[in-house]
């Protein structure tokens, strides 16, 4: 596996893939991979012929008083990682790479109705700096397919309305959800977890159960909010939201309409983390 730490040395031997006619596949990371990391190679590798990694800790999606300066960085690790499953480039370029004229004067993208709600109602501005980095990642690689995990679904569908606005020529391919076996969801933010943490944060996916299980019933979506949100606090989390949306849009799930077009989605601090996840209904 090859690693490039600039623009122009990778595009340098994209252009030489493109002329051999190789499909390329982007999957963007910051770093610190775990197995459902390693997922997306794969899932990459079924869509493309070439398949390069980014791994780049985005200064811009973060918030003040988030976990930018602690969030695990392990190049090392992960170029291993990397290599042992089929990836074929690591895109490592540091900040000022992405970010000619630094981070603060940067040209933002915005997305807007989808960046406002749940995650970026919790996080304000946090969609514009995952927008803005991705759309960075898709003009350096210039990818035919990028490949993005559903547990981030909200940044998902972000990211497919940006393609879709901007007509990108990039196919948006979203990835199952990698789970421990407890239910709980990986996540680089998961090792933050001390051990009864990680136990009791398995309680995020069985209340998405329950969620869907009461909403096929045909259990008002508001009542099941309600619930869930109890029982989360009551076992210790303090949850942002726990929600019942529509799949397509994460607009609120009408009256009426089938509970299949719906999902679960929760987000809730154990300790000093923040954990999400999420079960469609259909």
């Amino acid at each position: 596996m090859d690693i490039f730490r600039d623009t122009a040395t990778l595009r340098a031997a994209l252009a030489g893939r493109r002329r051999a006619g190789d499909r390329i596949a982007l999957v963007p990371t910051m770093g610190n991979l775990h197995d459902g990391h390693h997922s997306l190679i794969a899932l990459a590798r079924r869509h493309a012929d070439f398949v390069v990694a980014s791994v780049f800790v985005n200064p811009t999606q973060f918030g003040p008083n988030e976990d930018f300066a602690r969030y695990p960085r392990t190049p090392d690790a992960d170029a291993r990682g990397l290599a042992q499953h089929g990836c074929d480039a690591m895109f490592l370029p540091a900040v000022d790479d992405l970010y000619p004229f630094g981070a603060e004067a940067a040209v933002r993208i915005h997305v807007p109705g989808l960046s406002d709600i749940l995650d970026g109602a919790s996080r304000p501005g946090h969609f514009d700096g995952v927008a803005t980095v991705v759309t960075r990642l898709f003009n350096r690689v210039q990818p035919d397919v990028a490949v993005f995990g559903r547990k981030d679904y909200q940044q998902l569908l972000v990211i497919e309305r940006l393609v879709e606005d901007l007509a990108l020529p990039i196919r948006i391919v979203g990835a199952p959800i990698v789970r421990e076996a407890s239910g709980l969801a990986m996540s680089s933010r998961n090792q933050y977890l001390d051990a009864a943490e990680r136990e009791r944060a398995a309680l995020i996916h069985a209340t998405l159960g329950w969620m869907r299980d009461q909403a096929l019933d045909g259990t008002e979506p508001v009542r099941i909010e309600a619930a869930a949100r109890q029982r989360l606090a009551d076992a210790g989390f303090v949850p942002d939201y726990a929600v019942i949306r529509r799949a397509a849009d994460l607009g609120p799930l009408e009256a009426g309409a089938p509970a299949a077009e719906g999902m679960a989605l929760i987000a809730a601090r154990l300790g000093s983390t923040r954990l999400i996840d999420n079960l469609r209904f259909g």
